[in-house]
């Protein structure tokens, strides 16, 4: 017996130390890990399920999907659109996605069978211009650029099988819009709606209780131009929000790219410390180092300090980046068919 309590008591005491050592957080992310894909598609649309299950979409109706982390892919062209480009997808499972094609059409598909099928859910009209989606449990909502005079804000309660227009949806400018550059400019969360209009007047709006009311809010997000504005947003904690953008056809430029809230959105402060290092058009928060990756054409940047300082990590350019659902990995998409994994 004395035996058996000696071990009992070398087991408590290993288990001890063990419970005792914490996580080790990496100093920065080392880089990314490129992935083989058979497309050369523009991949704006990128949704992540797990370490091994990935969706993308982009350019020529492409879609495309790894069940094993990026070593193979499948794909195919969205109902035979080849000449529409797919800048978002929402992964739900292994086997549903839901994809949003930007200009025109302006459509929605939804496949169940693993991309065999994609079956069309949504058509807006002839002056419509989607921008991005965000899903929250069943309820999904897409962003479209002003039509007569209203922002167009979609809504769906059944993971994307039927969508209707919100009749409430904001007053917008004419010809006001929101980037279509990574699907990200538009949140969700709860009753919380959020998404960026762009350009001249790139203001945050928020709905507080699903689409009923709404509240427009200014940047100081670089905006004197129409090229320039909010590109992605995220959220990093119940009222903290980060936005990125600048100027796209100023691929090297940090002027004003980079803002923060810590009111759910309603104030907005500048970076105060180093900013990303160009226009992005991407950002992502890593929930498990406390990291902020943020993505655009000349390179890659991370926070650790909630975005209030970056630091540029890689020189590999990216169109989106996205943190899957189990928030244990992180991915990139971008030109020539581009799908990368964080390393760190």
């Amino acid at each position: 017996m004395k035996k058996y309590a000696s071990l009992f008591m070398l087991l408590i005491v290993l288990g001890s130390c063990s419970k005792s050592k914490k996580a080790v957080i990496p100093e920065k992310p080392i880089g990314w890990k490129k992935m083989e894909t058979p497309t050369k598609a523009s991949l704006r649309g990128l949704s992540p399920i797990t370490e091994q299950i990935v969706w993308a979409s982009g350019s020529g109706g492409t879609w495309l999907r790894t069940l094993d982390g990026g070593k193979t892919w499948e794909t195919g062209i969205i109902d035979g659109l080849d000449s529409a480009d797919f800048r978002d997808i929402e992964g739900i499972d292994a086997n549903t996605a839901v994809a949003m094609a930007s200009g025109q059409p302006a459509v929605i598909y939804k496949t169940i069978d693993g991309g065999k099928t994609w079956v069309k859910k949504y058509q807006g009209p002839k002056e419509a211009f989607l921008d991005g989606m965000a899903f929250y449990k069943n309820t999904g909502y897409a962003i479209g650029d002003v039509v007569n005079e209203k922002w167009m804000v979609l809504e769906t309660k059944d993971l994307g099988e039927t969508w209707l227009e919100m009749e409430l949806s904001p007053d917008g400018p004419v010809g006001g819009g929101s980037f279509a550059a990574s699907g990200s400019g538009i949140l969700a969360d709860e009753d919380n709606i959020w998404f960026a209009s762009a350009g001249k007047d790139s203001k945050i709006y928020h709905s507080a209780d699903n689409g009923f009311h709404w509240e427009k809010y200014s940047t100081p997000i670089l905006q004197e131009e129409d090229s320039q504005g909010i590109f992605s947003m995220v959220r990093i904690d119940v009222d903290g929000i980060v936005a990125v953008g600048g100027d796209f056809t100023q691929a090297d430029s940090s002027t004003n790219n980079s803002i923060v809230s810590i009111d759910k959105g309603k104030t907005w402060k500048l970076t105060p410390g180093n900013r990303p290092s160009g226009y992005r058009s991407g950002v992502e928060f890593f929930s498990r180092f406390g990291w902020l990756i943020t993505v655009g054409p000349n390179g890659s940047d991370f926070s650790t300090n909630r975005g209030d300082d970056w630091e540029r990590f890689s020189e590999d350019g990216f169109h989106a980046v996205k943190v899957d659902h189990t928030t244990t990995s992180i991915w990139a998409s971008g030109a020539n068919g581009v799908i990368a994994r964080l390393i760190y």
